[in-house]
């Protein structure tokens, strides 16, 4: 300190002789003066307190949904295409190009040259509903060693594991006897990782052709490719591999479903989005055209996200998959609505129409019309649909409100108990339309939506439910998935808890993204074709997810830092113990010392068996990588201590739940 006034004398001689003295002490004591002002400040940010008091007496005690938090499902970022759904090969029937043939194979490509080999779709597919198939004629006499042909990389290359099985099954046809090798190689076709020979027998039929490959070695960025040695002509329609080993055998990639499964989703919204209205109405998701054999799904283009999808995770998939999680199926429906054009109202019945049949295929018998391809393709007992969404973001276009009331009359009138969701936003005025719940979505800076966890505080409590069913930090804020935009994330979420009176439903967007195409940032969960990791966005999910059908208990604090904390409390259950459940979350820069203070709980706390879980970093705008995947996760420890004193630290930038064991087991949450 000396030396620094020292300097700063120095600094003043020029200025003057003796007579300069005391403007040189004035100027160091109000530099001493102002470094002890900051060693104060420093002193208090590290000394901040606070209060919480939960009230658990019973009859406070509100029980949460059992609906609360459940997840968006949106076929957006190849969430689904080269995502969740395993199959490996792109564009497997050649109808991305187009109809109009000659058409681009994209990402398909031949091995050999134009001396060799010719390649070109034609329309000779023994499918209907996607006619497009490509006609390779090999052209040598003496092709080079290994021989000519096609090969498809898959979604930015395909994930080939030693020892692993994959199933290819695809459809062929040659006017004369063939040999065919089926291979699965490196990404320059030098490692040969498994292979196989397949004879095409002379005929003019087309004929469905299954093999089985078993890779010897691994290869992250793999091929599948298809050559001969034989000139002549060959066709190639619907050429698929799937892994043998997925999610109860059901197409899903295990390793991503089970990130899923760690949040115990209670619902599961499907399958947009944007998806679902499309740019333009003719690119609109439509679910018959996503049922039935996969070889038959024609697979349309989305144009809202730019990219073509085979449709073999189409409406019936989604429904499986709701049922593998244990999850309620909300069916988001096109209402025909697009971005860009709208069907008039007076001309909506074809589309009601159709928006029944889609509920008869879910929920109807085996025996009706539409339950009975449910049932042929091997689902005979009815999926549990009772929700569903008309249409998504479409509040303010034109023909909505119109629309809305021809499907919701149409609805309510042949199945009753389903609850309908609107687009429009009821939380501070009324709707004009009758619904059972109505979406809410948002997505801002970090700020805003820490303090957006009051928003339904002042909604009323008549009238339908709200359905956040799109909530987010984004931009600026967010990073790759910062920790700055999931502490306000979880302050949001703590407020629609405390709200769960009149919030039924909430869900963070969007889920999924292959980190090839990140066409929306962030995103709660990266992947390419072998690796996966959670955002600070999906860890500060796990923490909320036994509160769906949990006990709410109100919660104050006190602190002139309440500013920067939020809070709430529940009380749970696994299948041994009990829980009080505290999550704090501080979203200032000062750690902040909080006393925690019960009153009216039913049992005793049992220090032993309680645990504290922090999520937090050493910036607050850190996020997880490859490279780094667990640089923000969640950190568990025991809290023996601080539970006998109810004494606990809040780092800065933090998000802590503690998890307080009960010594009885009888609850306010068995009441």
């Amino acid at each position: 300190m000396v030396d620094a006034c020292s300097t700063r004398v120095d600094k003043w001689k020029p200025m003057g002789t003796g007579k300069d003295a005391a403007p040189r002490a004035i100027l160091c004591f109000l530099f001493l003066f102002c470094l002890g002002c900051k060693c104060l400040a420093s002193e208090l940010e590290a000394t901040q307190t606070a209060t919480l008091t939960v009230d658990a007496s019973p009859q406070l005690a509100r029980k949460i949904p059992d609906t609360l938090f459940g997840i968006f499902f949106e076929e957006i970022n190849h969430a689904g295409a080269g995502g969740i759904w395993a199959e490996l090969v792109s564009n497997r029937g050649f109808e991305a190009g187009g109809l109009h043939t000659p058409s681009n194979i994209d990402p398909w490509s031949i091995i050999g040259d134009d001396s060799s080999i010719y390649v070109e779709t034609d329309r000779t597919s023994c499918f209907s509903r996607n006619i497009i198939a490509l006609r390779m004629e090999v052209l040598c006499d003496n092709c080079p060693t290994g021989g000519v042909g096609i090969y498809n990389p898959g979604f930015w290359g395909m994930n080939i594991e030693d020892g692993k099985a994959y199933n290819l099954v695809m459809y062929v046809k040659s006017p004369e006897t063939t040999d065919l090798i089926v291979s699965l190689t490196s990404s320059d076709g030098l490692q040969n990782l498994a292979s196989a020979t397949i004879t095409v027998s002379g005929e003019s039929n087309w004929t469905k052709v299954e093999q089985k490959l078993v890779a010897k070695g691994t290869n992250r960025t793999s091929r599948l490719q298809i050559t001969t040695n034989k000139k002549g002509v060959v066709w190639f329609d619907q050429v698929s591999l799937m892994p043998e080993d997925t999610y109860k055998g059901h197409g899903f990639r295990t390793e991503l479903i089970s990130m899923i499964l760690d949040l115990k989703p209670r619902f599961l919204r499907f399958p947009g989005g944007c998806f679902v209205e499309g740019e333009w109405l003719r690119n609109a998701f439509r679910w018959r055209e996503s049922i039935g054999p996969w070889e038959e799904r024609p697979g349309h283009f989305g144009d809202v996200w730019h990219y073509w999808t085979d449709d073999g995770l189409g409406y019936y998939e989604f429904l499986q998959l709701a049922e593998d999680l244990d999850a309620e199926p909300i069916w988001v429906f096109n209402n025909g609505v697009s971005h860009n054009d709208e069907v008039d109202t007076a001309a909506i019945a074809p589309f009601v129409k159709d928006v029944l049949d889609s509920i008869e295929f879910a929920r109807g018998s085996a025996n009706s019309t539409w339950g009975s391809v449910r049932a042929a393709m091997g689902h005979p007992e009815p999926f549990p649909v009772k929700y569903v969404a008309i249409g998504n973001e479409d509040c303010g276009k034109k023909f909505y409100r119109g629309n809305y009331l021809k499907f919701y009359n149409a609805i309510r009138q042949a199945y009753p108990d389903i609850q309908m969701i609107s687009n429009c936003d009821g939380s501070s005025t009324p709707l004009d339309h009758p619904a059972d719940l109505y979406d809410f979505h948002v997505y801002t800076d970090s700020k805003t939506l820490f303090n957006m966890k009051s928003t339904f505080d002042r909604t009323s409590r008549s009238g339908p439910k709200a359905f956040v069913s799109e909530y987010a930090v984004w931009r600026g804020d967010a990073g790759r998935g910062s920790l700055l935009a999931s502490l306000a994330e979880a302050a949001f979420l703590t407020g629609l808890e405390k709200n769960s009176d009149i919030v039924y439903m909430a869900s963070y967007a969007p889920l999924f993204v292959n980190n090839n195409d990140q066409t929306w940032n962030p995103d709660a969960i990266v992947f390419n074709s072998w690796q996966h990791y959670g955002t600070p966005s999906y860890w500060m999910q796990t923490l909320f997810r036994e509160s769906s059908g949990a006990m709410l208990h109100p919660t104050t604090i006190s602190s002139s830092y309440s500013g920067s904390l939020a809070a709430s409390a529940i009380t749970w259950q696994d299948s041994e113990n009990s829980f009080l459940r505290v999550k704090v979350i501080n979203f200032g820069s000062d750690a902040v010392t909080l006393t925690i203070s019960t009153t009216g709980l039913q049992a005793s706390i049992n220090a032993l068996g309680s645990t504290a879980t922090v999520l937090t970093s050493a910036n607050v705008m850190d996020e997880n990588s490859f490279s780094n995947p667990t640089k923000v996760v969640p950190v568990k420890s025991d809290m023996s201590n601080a539970a006998e004193q109810m004494q606990v630290t809040l780092a800065p930038h933090s998000f802590s739940s503690f998890d307080l064991a009960l010594a009885q087991s009888k609850l306010v949450a068995e009441m």
